[in-house]
């Protein structure tokens, strides 16, 4: 009897934070394979009390990157320790990055801590 035992995939991740982030602001890219994409903020602040930051996912192409739903972040403006996160669906292999406050002119945000899990 011959058998093929096949691991599970490995998620990759990376962290960081950001500080006085501008509207469009674009983080590093990181090439997936495929699968969900969670983000998540802990402890964000900004400088006008808005207590909303909005997180965009993009995938990095030859043309216009195209972007996928819109989360806004509210709950990680509770404390340093308060979190938001966001889990996006399976677009494919490729580079990803995400933006934040894209629409919005003029605002800054901080974020404590930032994981980007794929």
């Amino acid at each position: 009897m011959l058998g093929v035992i096949v691991a599970p995939a490995q998620a990759s991740s990376w962290s960081s934070s950001l500080t006085g982030a501008g509207p469009g602001f674009e983080s590093r890219r990181w090439a997936d394979t495929g699968g969900t994409t969670n983000i998540k903020f802990t402890g964000c602040t900004d400088d006008y009390s808005n207590k909303s930051v909005s997180v965009l996912l993009r995938k990095d192409t030859l043309g216009p990157d195209p972007y996928y739903v819109r989360a806004s972040f509210t709950n990680c403006f509770a404390g340093s320790k308060s979190t938001s996160s966001g889990t996006w669906a399976d677009h494919g292999s490729g580079d990803y990055y995400f933006a934040v406050n894209d629409a919005l002119v003029g605002v800054h945000v901080w974020v404590k801590s930032l994981t980007v899990t794929y």
